[in-house]
């Protein structure tokens, strides 16, 4: 039995093609379900759907021989124990900072507000700006709204919510995609089955 970590939403509806490819269909709409593990078409797969930042944490400890995260949740999460053999270049994204769109150039000691906070640390440290990270959940755009922060750094698609909010896109800390993660022990213990189902991923993503 193989099992295959998503989180619902947008990265589950842009890798169904890959797992129709692999022949593999949920028998339950996960969007509906208040079930957690999904049966499949295939005897031999299920899934299981959780949070996106928990993906990477179920393929680590081998609740999950695969997953699929974004790079953003795989960077903050810092395993050196999953392999990622595959960028499925889905559910594509920038990581930026965003501030005011009066705001100056952030100078001296500044605030940052995200939920990636040791990508923000990364990021600032090479920059060699002193940056007091502030640890969010979620409403990130309220932070420089209200002073909590002098900017923030969160994921950017099409930058609505920034615009909504007075806010603009400055700096790109890069371009995000969701990638293929795999346990290392089942790499060894399941590598023929996981090694076809890598063969069909790729062959979809040369379509």
């Amino acid at each position: 039995m193989l099992t295959i970590a998503v989180s619902k939403g947008r990265i589950f509806e842009e890798a169904v093609p890959f797992l129709a490819e692999a022949g593999i269909t949920p028998l339950e709409d996960p969007a509906t379900s208040r079930k957690l593990i999904l049966p499949t078409s295939r005897a031999d797969v299920q899934l299981v759907i959780i949070r996106a930042t928990d993906v990477p944490t179920f393929v680590e400890y081998g609740a999950a021989d695969l997953g699929i995260a974004g790079k953003d949740v795989l960077l903050e999460h810092g395993s050196d124990n999953l392999y990622e053999p595959l960028d499925l270049n889905i559910a594509r994204c920038r990581l930026m900072t965003a501030v005011h769109k009066d705001a100056p150039a952030l100078t001296g000691r500044i605030r940052v507000a995200t939920k990636y906070v040791k990508t923000a640390q990364r990021y600032f440290a090479d920059l060699g700006v002193q940056a007091e990270i502030i640890k969010l959940y979620g409403s990130m755009e309220l932070a420089p709204l209200v002073g909590l922060a002098d900017c923030i750094v969160d994921l950017v698609d099409t930058g609505n919510t920034l615009r909504a909010n007075n806010l603009e896109p400055r700096d790109l800390i890069m371009n995000i995609s969701s990638r293929l993660v795999v346990n290392k022990a089942a790499m060894k213990m399941k590598n023929r089955a996981i090694a076809e189902l890598l063969r069909q991923f790729e062959h979809t993503l040369s379509r």
